[in-house]
């Protein structure tokens, strides 16, 4: 059992995706991307540049998120716009040591924090951050095609913040439906298979 708390795991995962996006080779930004990454902010195809992008939005409201701030009182534009600049990488790791930092410095996992669908606890969010950056690092490197090893620590962190609420999350369409994997399989493809993703494709 991993005895690793909210904020530990989000460093794992987001130095995860961190170490996915230092792989992204010069002419692999502009490729599309599968359907599976089309979010609700864009209404086309992203491409890989704007699919990292995405997630450096997501990382930079972490420090106000943490901090009890609302989008309102931030202001809701923000962290919009281009974050990565002529350095993607670079500008990426930047953003993510902020948020890392921010997480790491949270003393309260009770504390309420304001998101734009409601409001929840901090470590509550955590959950929900750990889980979108775990395994996009993992379905980052598939794409890109380098490996896509996630840290035995971070699996499990993931592994035991997801079960509880797997079912739930399931339902409201957060994850696909749960894969049959083998229960002597390793952590990973079970972690796989219980967020919706064939280990074995």
């Amino acid at each position: 059992m991993s005895s690793l708390t909210e904020p530990e795991v989000f460093a794992l995962a987001d130095r995860a995706i961190d170490a996915v996006v230092a792989q992204i080779a010069d002419d692999q930004w502009a490729m599309a991307m599968p359907e599976s990454f089309r979010t609700r902010v864009l209404d086309h195809t992203p491409t890989l540049r704007e699919i990292v992008n995405y997630h450096a939005y997501d990382d930079a409201w972490i420090p106000d998120v943490l901090a009890g701030r609302t989008m309102a009182e931030v202001g809701v534009e923000a962290h919009k716009g281009d974050l990565l600049g002529d350095n993607p990488q670079a500008a990426f790791r930047a953003i993510v040591d902020r948020a890392v930092a921010a997480a790491e410095a949270l003393d309260d996992l009770s504390r309420m924090v304001h998101l734009s669908y409601g409001d929840y606890t901090a470590g509550q969010y955590l959950w929900q951050a750990n889980y979108f950056r775990g395994t996009r690092a993992y379905d980052l490197a598939r794409v890109i095609g380098v490996e896509p090893a996630l840290p035995d620590a971070l699996v499990q962190g993931l592994w035991d913040e997801l079960v509880p609420v797997a079912d739930e999350w399931r339902a409201i369409g957060v994850m696909g439906a749960e894969v049959p994997v083998s229960a002597d399989a390793p952590l990973l493809d079970r972690l796989l298979g219980l967020t919706g993703r064939d280990p074995s494709a």
